[in-house]
Order: structure tokens, then C-alpha cells, then sequence
């Protein structure tokens, strides 16, 4: 039996991963991460950092990624529920400006590879949430870029979450897709 399914998503290189669970009345257990399988799917290591959040409901983080240092990120919720969202800005990518997003809960258990060339966001769907990911190169704050949330040229149907969104100073202040250049991202994707 496979221990995972990978789920291609509309936009090249970003995956929905499914793990293959084994529960019964004391709990479950799953792999969430098998070098062979990954690299095999196109997810390669290594990974070089773990990150650990939680947020409360209405929270929306991202959409970010970084310039120099650029991280793939396998993403998934271990608490609660959240609407994840990819943004292609390879400027060489038929998708380029392209978003997609998938519902990860600790229900479903579900992960979400975010390749390097990607901006990344989540918004919390639930009470609480508890989002993990690794990352493919470290956190670089100097090179730090992001996407507005609400970006028009951008488009992201964002689930409602009860209210508006929470976010942080900074990402408020995040300037729109169009007012970018996203030329550091060209080597991320190769026709």
C-alpha cells in the first residue's frame, strides 16, 4: 500500500500531500515525511528548518517569501483548520500570478508542498490553529518580500472566517503583485 498520495494542484510544482493513516480505537499513526516518497513526487530535501505557529481564528499570515534564502515549505495543520494559499511569481511560469489554496485541518491530514518561487500564505478557519512546516533553506529577515492579502490583480477567494482578517503591521503594509519584480525568482522554474 502507498503511504502517500500526491495531488497535483494547478499550478506546477505545488502538491497536496495525503498520507495514508492507521487508526482504530487508541489513535493513529502516519508518516509525514519519507525521503524516497518525497523526492520521487518532485519534493526534495533537505529541509534545514522546522517552524511551529499558532494563531487564533480570523488570522491571516502571508502571503510572504524571500528573495535571497528561498524556502519550499511542506506545510500542515496539527490543531484546528486553515485555508492555505500559494501564489506563483516565477515570472517564466505559464502560472505566473496564479494562486491556489487547499483546506489543511488536523482532521484531514493533509500537507502542502509550497516550492521556492512561490509566495505563501494561510488564514485560520478555526478557534485556534497550530501550523507546522519545514523549510528548505533558512529564515533570511533582510530578504523578506510578501503579496497584499487582497491583491485584485492576485484574486485569492479567501473563505470567510467570521470577520475581517487579522494581520500583522507588516503584512498590511505589503505592497500588490504588480508593483513587483519578480526577476530573483526565474531560476525556480525551468520550462
Amino acid at each position: 500500500m502507498a503511504k502517500f498520495a500526491f495531488i497535483e494542484t494547478g499550478l506546477p510544482g505545488v502538491l497536496v500531500v495525503e498520507p495514508t493513516v492507521f487508526g482504530d480505537d487508541r489513535g493513529f499513526f502516519m508518516e509525514t515525511w519519507r525521503d524516497d516518497a518525497f523526492t520521487a513526487a518532485g519534493i526534495p530535501g533537505p529541509f534545514v528548518q522546522d517552524n511551529h505557529s499558532k494563531s487564533r481564528k480570523g488570522v491571516l499570515r502571508g502571503l510572504h517569501f524571500q528573495r535571497e534564502n528561498t524556502q519550499g515549505k511542506l506545510v500542515r495543520v496539527i490543531s484546528g483548520r486553515v485555508f492555505d494559499v500559494a501564489v506563483d511569481c516565477r515570472p517564466n511560469s505559464p502560472a505566473f500570478g496564479k494562486w491556489t489554496g487547499v483546506e489543511l485541518s488536523a482532521e484531514n491530514k493533509r500537507q502542502f508542498w509550497v516550492p521556492g518561487g512561490f509566495a505563501h500564505g494561510f488564514l485560520v478557519l478555526s478557534d485556534e490553529a497550530e501550523f507546522i512546516y519545514k523549510c528548505t533553506d533558512l529564515y533570511n529577515p533582510a530578504a523578506e518580500g510578501g503579496i497584499r492579502w487582497d491583491d485584485p490583480d492576485v484574486g485569492i477567494r479567501w473563505p470567510d472566517a467570521g470577520s475581517a482578517p487579522l494581520l500583522s503591521e507588516k503584512d498590511e503594509a505589503l505592497p500588490g503583485f504588480m508593483e513587483q519584480d519578480f526577476s530573483f525568482f526565474e531560476r525556480w522554474y525551468t520550462p
